[in-house]
């Protein structure tokens, strides 16, 4: 009876106390958590201390989210407190990411100008979350206003944007509505103080450099020039924004703008005066294929009027004007036409292209078609009417040539002064059953001599006609005779002609008609 008395209590206080160990745990499971920051570092709320896993910012005090409020950049609290703490500690973000591998790191910020020591940074990796923590040895911590580290941290950065400001080579001033300077930075002082009269000093209000309505109007591309005692004009770009009831306006210099426009300026009229002085039509297509430049033959050559020209038509339309000018080859149907342009165009933009246009009106064009940078494309228009009109009279008169000296019986072959063959006829062929635009490569006169010598029976003739065929300058007529491998007897005459050139004229000999005697043939080198 006792041992079941005894197992019974048992069993009642094993389930009162797993009861109130239960209660317990529901307890703590719904009451308010621990930050994580007090939890396991202790954080001092009057420190600039931040938790982050990650990159994700988890917790931080007061001080350190008013640090982060003040942030001159947006974006996650990672990202506004590197920005913030970089320029103050070498390799920050290194160093952060190094903690797997350190577990905590200890830097030194750079030495304040006015010599006391710079800020320093904790920092520590612990169960997956990384404290960084800002301190000050100089500063003690106060309970009451602001943390003394971040006013220390604001202060510091508010001299080194006075000094970047300082040091700024645009002109930065603050002007009220009535026009007023009343705040400048060093570069508009300077400035103002070269232009200052001897014996003059600075008033109140700043005197104006430029002109108050370019700064009233707070516009950008606004430029201005200046004139300098003793040196040349200095042009600025003037920027204005609106700040309440002032105006903030910057002036950033843009001699090196206006030096280049105006050797660009320099540039273009001197090409002006240049092709206007050219006999061929230019026309200059950008990118965008509109018209950018041309010069006054265009005009005369494509007879299109110079409104139509200086309102920078496209080239589409540049061609259809041409059509109906009838300056441009009439095709068969338009879209040919219009096929063959585009295809023009896109030979002009690949390389250099040329064609030759044969007119309605019986002018000859030759078009040149040029690619240039940046995608555009040059037309080049020349009047070559005379010069086909002298090629065809040329061609012509060479026929001529040709046809009077084929209707000669002897067979005639003219050297230049060069020593090359030029010029033969129906009776040299027939003669030599031979054509030397087909036969040999070499038509100089030594090869034609040994050619001939191949087809006649020995002789010393061949030797003498190549010694004076070598020969310059003026020569006197000499003749000889040339039996051919068939038997025939041949007369040949060698005469020098105008320019140099030399002829030699085959005659054949009829079987009773007398030869040259031997005192002909030796006197045939008496020149």
């Amino acid at each position: 009876m006792d041992a079941d008395f005894g197992l019974a209590f048992g069993l009642l206080t094993t389930a009162v106390l797993a009861s109130l160990f239960g209660l317990l745990i529901v307890s703590i499971l719904n009451g308010p958590r621990p930050r994580i920051g007090n939890s396991v570092f202790g954080m001092n709320s009057q420190g600039i201390v931040f938790l982050f896993d990650g990159e994700t910012l988890i917790d931080a005090t007061p001080a350190a989210r008013a640090l982060l409020a003040d942030s001159p950049v947006h974006g996650t609290p990672w990202t506004q407190l590197m920005a913030r703490l970089g320029p103050r500690f070498a390799d920050l973000e290194k160093t952060v990411l190094a903690l797997p591998r350190e577990g905590q790191v200890r830097l030194q910020g750079a030495p304040m100008k006015d010599g006391s020591d710079g800020l320093s940074l904790f920092a520590e990796l612990a169960g997956g979350v990384t404290k960084i923590a800002l301190s000050d040895g100089s500063i003690t911590t106060s309970t009451d206003g602001p943390s003394p580290l971040m006013y220390k941290a604001q202060s510091d950065e508010l001299g080194e944007l006075r000094h970047i400001i300082a040091q700024s080579p645009a002109l930065i001033w603050r002007e009220r509505e009535d026009g007023d300077v009343i705040w400048a930075n060093a570069s508009y002082l300077m400035l103002v103080a070269e232009r200052l009269q001897p014996g003059q000093d600075l008033g109140w209000p700043l005197p104006r450099l430029f002109d108050r309505m370019a700064s009233a109007q707070a516009a950008s591309g606004q430029r201005q020039r200046l004139d300098v005692q003793g040196g040349p004009p200095r042009w600025f770009d003037i920027v204005g924004t609106v700040q309440g009831p002032d105006r903030l306006v910057f002036a950033l210099s843009a001699d090196s703008a206006v030096q280049a426009e105006t050797a660009l300026r320099d540039f273009m009229q001197t090409l002006t005066r240049t092709f206007a002085n050219l006999p061929i039509g230019l026309a200059v297509f950008d990118r965008n294929r509109k018209l950018q430049l041309f010069n006054p033959a265009l005009s005369d050559l494509t007879s299109l009027q110079p409104e139509f020209l200086t309102a920078r038509p496209s080239l589409v339309g540049f061609l259809d004007a041409l059509r109906e000018k009838s300056m441009i080859p009439e095709p068969k149907d338009y879209r040919s036409w219009r096929k063959q342009m585009v295809d023009l165009e896109a030979a002009a933009s690949s390389g250099v292209h040329e064609e030759t246009w044969s007119l309605p009106g019986g002018q000859t064009y030759r078009v040149i078609g040029r690619p240039h940078p940046n995608g555009a494309v040059a037309f080049m228009f020349e009047d070559i009417s005379s010069e086909i009109l002298r090629t065809r009279r040329y061609r012509a008169d060479l026929e001529l040539s040709q046809a009077v000296i084929d209707m000669l019986e002897e067979g005639i072959a003219v050297f230049s002064y060069s020593g090359s063959l030029v010029m033969t006829n129906a009776a040299y062929a027939e003669l030599w059953a031979h054509n030397p635009s087909e036969g040999l490569r070499d038509v100089s006169a030594g090869a034609m001599v040994r050619f001939w010598r191949d087809r006649t029976a020995p002789t010393a003739l061949w030797n003498s006609a190549e010694d004076y065929l070598a020969l310059l300058g003026d020569r006197d007529p000499w003749d000889g005779e040339a039996r051919l491998t068939d038997g025939r007897l041949m007369s040949c005459r060698f005469s020098h002609v105008a320019g140099g050139a030399t002829m030699v004229t085959f005659r054949m000999v009829a079987a009773d008609a007398p030869g040259l005697s031997v005192q002909q043939e030796s006197g045939r080198l008496s020149a």
